[in-house]
């Protein structure tokens, strides 16, 4: 069961986290833990990567208050993602018991496989910054590159 109004972290993804934030003199390349955590979701839901919690960090990161996503607009990212995985726009209902629940429950599985996959990409790694500079160049060319080869233009009769 989700801790309402509260978004929450995998106890084994809990030091990456901190690793990644530049808080208490750490030199991590996002500000916050949200700033983080946001990242890890697109991450993962961009790569459809879900991965369920197992056990929840209770220390650093203690489960992160809803309200520092909302502050930053993050809030428009969890829904996206909630509506995105269940194609029922209902899941946004402020109404409906536990769609808050449901939401949270979605975007913090996509966390969990964003830090997983963050993991991997970041092993051995002594410039997280650097790293994540080059996982998203990487993101860039590929993505550019399925443009081109769905580019129909190349069918049309050149002028």
């Amino acid at each position: 069961m989700v801790e309402t109004g509260r978004i929450r972290v995998a106890k084994d993804k809990a030091e990456l986290v901190k690793a990644l934030t530049a808080a208490d003199g750490a030199t991590g390349p996002f500000p916050t833990y949200a700033d983080v955590i946001v990242f890890a979701a697109a991450l993962g839901a961009k790569h459809k990567k879900r991965v369920p919690l197992g056990e929840v960090s209770k220390k650093e990161p203690a489960p992160i208050p809803q309200e520092q996503f909302l502050v930053r607009g993050y809030d428009a990212v969890i829904n996206l993602i909630a509506v995105n995985e269940t194609e029922e726009l209902k899941i946004l209902s402020l109404t409906e018991n536990h769609t808050n629940e449901n939401r949270n429950d979605i975007f913090e599985e996509y966390v969990n496989g964003g830090l997983e996959m963050l993991q991997i990409e970041l092993r051995g790694a002594v410039d997280y910054t650097e790293r994540l500079l080059l996982i998203l160049i990487s993101e860039v060319v590929r993505q550019k590159k399925e443009e081109e080869e769905f580019d129909l233009s190349k069918f049309l009769p050149q002028m």
